[in-house]
């Protein structure tokens, strides 16, 4: 493991290809096998397509499932977590590079710089947190890197029915629609990002943070 304390450069990037996927996903498993099996497909389909995993780099839970699964299938792994998270959620010894950083915020912010596309998988109030805020500044139009949710289980079909319903009433106004892919299984995830790169190469601005 390549244990670095790393400060991000700020720089926009444009992207054509998909080198990198950051995926946020609970430090549980859960109470339904198929949220394990489908992290694990997600896990080998990435290496299968010469993605790096970024992640919140503990080793329990779907994050370890998913890193576990990219790491055997002879994938790379970049796992990015705060100090004092360290012991809780256990670093995965495996990962190629983890990089230690000091608060939640930094976390966010080089994972945000890294990945060229977002993946959530079922998770808590924590993955509900890093899955908005990627929503919101995509809303505001600070990056189009493409945002998936696996909806495993129709798990996430209570916020999907959330937006409808905000935008129903008028809170998500005409011109500020959230913009985000659903597939229902892992096999068809990297595809639907792939396809969306394609279509339209993403631009992001990596001082989003700081102008925050």
């Amino acid at each position: 493991m390549g244990l670095t304390t790393v400060a991000a450069a700020a720089t926009s990037v444009d992207m054509t290809t998909i080198r990198s996927i950051c995926v946020y996903c609970g430090s549980a498993s859960g109470n339904d096998p198929t949220f394990t099996a489908e992290a694990t497909a997600l896990g080998q389909a990435m290496a299968a397509a010469g993605i790096r995993l970024i992640y919140g780099g503990g080793n329990i839970g779907l994050m370890g499932t998913v890193a576990r699964a990219v790491l055997e299938a002879g994938g790379e792994v970049t796992g990015v977590i705060p100090t004092f998270l360290k012991d809780r959620e256990i670093l995965l010894e495996e990962a190629q590079e983890t990089i230690v950083v000091p608060d939640m915020h930094s976390r966010k912010q080089i994972m945000y710089e890294r990945a060229d596309a977002f993946i959530a998988l079922p998770g808590g109030i924590g993955t509900l947190e890093e899955l908005v805020e990627q929503l919101t500044w995509s809303q505001l139009g600070r990056h189009s890197k493409p945002i998936l949710l696996l909806n495993t289980q129709n798990f996430w079909q209570p916020l999907l029915d959330l937006f409808a319903h905000m935008s129903q009433l008028g809170f998500i106004r005409p011109g500020l629609e959230v913009g985000y892919l659903v597939a229902d299984h892992a096999h068809e995830a990297i595809a639907q990002i792939e396809a969306a790169v394609s279509a339209k190469p993403p631009r992001a601005d990596a001082t989003i943070v700081t102008q925050f």
